[in-house]
């Protein structure tokens, strides 16, 4: 692997002498503000997009404009707390990061877990992380898993803005999928993927669709019943490696997720159904299975190994929520199926999301 940073952001943070702000409120915002605090790295102010700045206050501090932080400080850091894809977003943070007066990072935090990708935890897993790297099928794989790892030390924006792939590169040239009569969606939010895979596999049957959440489920049954070929089986359901009850921790967004009951404390919670696919099917075939569980995916994967083993389904899985994913999923996949072809893909997002592993034994 090439070219990694030898310190990582929280390393710099803790040493510099310029003041910190933070880009954004919000969820992301906490949990960057929450390693700070236990890092005892000062943030020194907020600020937001003029349209959200309304003299508001946010964890003590009013909210403020970029203009007033360019007045108020000579040069500064700034650390990006929110996730996007939306190009008109990504423009603003591009120029923010072009601002010689500034210093732009998008620190990594995990979407689940608490576990910090930061220098330790590279070195700890640094051999597990390389494994990966070699087994990863083309070039373009290996320079974006590098890209990734850099990214999750330094928080430089720079190794993520360069990466992008379109849906005709997974689904014709690396998934192949123009044959696929049967396709099983773990984590079908509204219908939004089911959507998008029919205008490239139009010889599909049958449709399996997961989703726990009971706003995203209303709509995802909403959407399947507008279909009227291939069949779509909706199931109210989270994806786990047995059948069980579990919690919910969501709010009807993309990050919404199932939890244990060790990590309930003080959060809102919906008591949840999960299953596993392998239940689910009792052998019947699927030929491509898409896992974007929201930290489940360990779980998801092997409440599949049935299923897998008999049929060999081209596989697409998320390896971004939790720091682990992006090396401990891939090795589960190649010494558990170890004929599989492993690539990795992903689309332009800060910070490191939509990261996908793409299996096949094309």
């Amino acid at each position: 692997m090439k070219n990694i940073p030898e310190y990582d952001i929280w390393t710099y943070l803790s040493h510099t002498k310029l003041p910190i702000v933070m880009y954004g409120m919000g969820n992301g915002a906490d949990k960057i503000l929450s390693v700070c605090n236990n890092l005892d790295i000062e943030i020194c102010d907020f600020f937001a997009n003029d349209g959200f700045v309304r003299g508001h206050m946010f964890h003590g501090k009013t909210v403020l404009t970029y203009s007033q932080i360019k007045e108020k400080y000579t040069r500064f850091i700034v650390l990006l707390s929110f996730a996007t894809s939306l190009d008109n977003v990504l423009e603003s943070i591009k120029k923010i990061d072009s601002d010689p007066c500034c210093e732009l990072y998008a620190p990594d935090v995990p979407v689940c877990g608490n576990t910090l990708f930061d220098m330790n935890f590279y070195n700890q897993h640094k051999t597990e992380i390389e494994k990966v790297y070699s087994l990863l099928c083309d070039e373009k794989s290996k320079e974006i898993y590098c890209d990734i790892i850099s990214f999750k030390l330094s928080a430089k924006i720079s190794y993520l803005i360069k990466h992008e792939f379109s849906s005709d590169e997974l689904f014709n040239s690396i998934l192949k999928l123009k044959n696929c009569t049967s396709y099983t969606d773990l984590g079908a939010y509204n219908g939004d993927t089911i959507k998008e895979l029919l205008t490239y596999a139009d010889k599909l049957q049958k449709i399996v669709a997961f989703e726990p959440d009971r706003r995203n489920f209303a709509k995802l049954a909403s959407f399947a019943e507008t279909i009227k070929a291939p069949i779509i089986k909706t199931y109210q359901l989270g994806a786990w490696d047995k059948e069980t009850t579990l919690y919910f921790d969501g709010s009807g967004n993309r990050n919404a997720n199932l939890i244990t009951t060790d990590s309930i404390s003080g959060k809102k919670l919906t008591e949840t159904h999960v299953n596993s696919l392998d239940n689910i099917l009792s052998g019947e075939e699927t030929d491509y299975i898409k896992y974007d569980v929201e930290g489940a995916e360990k779980e998801a994967i092997l409440g599949s190994q049935k299923t897998i083993a008999n049929h060999l389904p081209k596989l697409n899985i998320s390896v971004y929520h939790r720091s682990e994913d992006i090396f401990s999923l891939p090795l589960m996949i190649h010494e558990m199926f170890p004929q599989y072809k492993l690539y990795l893909r992903k689309k332009i997002y800060i910070p490191a999301w939509d990261i996908t592993l793409c299996c096949t034994t094309d």
